[in-house]
């Protein structure tokens, strides 16, 4: 419980700050501490005996030359969780130490049990990033569910609760300064954690400037409350950090396989949603089900709906504008009045441009089956990578 360089730093700070040494043992009696740096790994043989009862003791001159490695002072035992963990000493004249002596005890046991939380709320954060992590990957011909289950509960995570998966991505805004977004780490993943408030929500970081949750779906609380949860972090951390942030949204979950999805679904919608740099900040899975069924098909099928459907098209100057156009009109369910106010333009100027993509294509745009595979060619277009145009 109590390291080598942790005691090192007490024993060398405290020593500096009360003028006197002070040397910090293990449960052995051998010294891992000291302002002295010569008596690190040495006996102090007082010790075993403060050990032993629990209790201060004192050493004039006399008496610390029968004892082993011992100088004139005071030493007292170090006891966390009921247990005494090793002994602090101070070197001087006992009547002139001894007032330091239950002031350093005190500060060093703080100062443990502060280590001991720290290193438990790490261990603790690894467990999650190793958790999650398997379940992102989880294959049941290589784990048994039971076996990620079984470990969740030591985390104290039921998966058997209905839950949603969440990807988090944070990046730097374009012309804002650099920034290593690991240094941010724990102040993200504080940040989403507050927010993400239930004792079930499964919080860990899984790359750098990633960060997953699996949230409990309370039965009080609709799913729809989650993309509002999403934009509560991504303003969080905007105005904390300077940091931008996009999150992906997966379909409720209430077993491993399906939570593996859910996640899968998430980091999915949010590849998808980062294509889109002029769409919205939250991508739930459920609004991009086509664009994920388009880029799962080969590259040579996709470039042949685009090349059949929209070679005239493309030809045009304006060939984004006139993209643009035929996915606003599909999306918004081929109604004039909510495509123009979708495109933030008038009614006469969608009218000028469906006319024209009409003359180009030959067919009309009021004919659904033809405005659905322009559709899926406009889509396939604007989700392309830079590679692939």
């Amino acid at each position: 419980m109590l390291s080598p360089s942790l005691a090192q730093e007490i024993a060398g700070d405290t020593s500096a700050v009360i003028g006197y040494n002070v040397l910090i043992t293990d449960a052995e009696g051998v010294v891992i501490g000291s302002g002295d740096r010569s008596r690190v790994g040495t006996f102090h043989e007082a010790s075993v005996e403060v050990m032993r009862t629990k209790e201060a003791a004192t050493h004039n001159a006399s008496q610390a030359q029968l004892l082993r490695g011992v100088r004139p002072g005071v030493t007292l035992p170090l006891v966390a969780g009921g247990q005494a963990v090793g002994t602090v000493g101070i070197t001087g004249t006992p009547a002139q130490v001894r007032r330091f002596g239950l002031l350093v005890k005190r500060q060093t046991e703080i100062l443990l049990r502060e280590s001991v939380m720290l290193r438990s709320r790490l261990l603790a954060e690894r467990a999650a990033e190793k958790l999650l992590a398997d379940l992102a990957s989880y294959d049941p011909e290589v784990i048994e569910a039971g076996s990620l289950a079984f470990r969740a509960a030591d985390l104290g995570f039921d998966l058997r609760l209905r839950r949603i998966a969440v990807a988090f991505e944070v990046t730097a805004p374009p012309r804002a300064p650099r920034r290593d977004i690991g240094l941010v780490r724990s102040e993200i993943l504080r940040t989403v954690r507050e927010v993400f408030a239930d004792p079930q929500d499964l919080v860990a970081a899984t790359a750098p400037g990633r960060v997953g949750v699996l949230h409990r779906l309370a039965s009080r609380r609709p799913v729809d409350s989650v993309p509002l949860d999403c934009r509560r972090v991504i303003d969080a951390i905007a105005a904390r950090d300077g940091l931008a942030a996009r999150a992906g949204i997966g379909e409720p979950a209430a077993t491993v396989d399906a939570l593996h999805h859910s996640y899968q679904d998430a980091c999915e919608a949010l590849r998808l949603g980062t294509r889109r740099p002029d769409g919205p900040l939250v991508h739930p899975i459920s609004d991009l089900r086509v664009h994920q069924l388009l880029t799962a098909l080969g590259q040579p099928a996709r470039t042949r709906l685009v090349d059949s459907t929209t070679a005239q098209l493309r030809t045009q100057p304006d060939w984004p504008t006139l993209r643009d156009t035929i996915t606003a009109w599909c999306e918004s369910g081929y109604n004039l009045v909510r495509t123009a106010a979708a495109l933030h333009i008038h009614r006469n100027t969608v009218v000028y441009r469906m006319n024209k993509i009409e003359q180009l294509t030959g067919r009309p745009l009021r004919d659904h089956h033809t405005t659905l595979a322009l559709y899926l060619a406009c889509l396939t277009d604007h989700l392309a990578a830079p590679a692939d145009r």
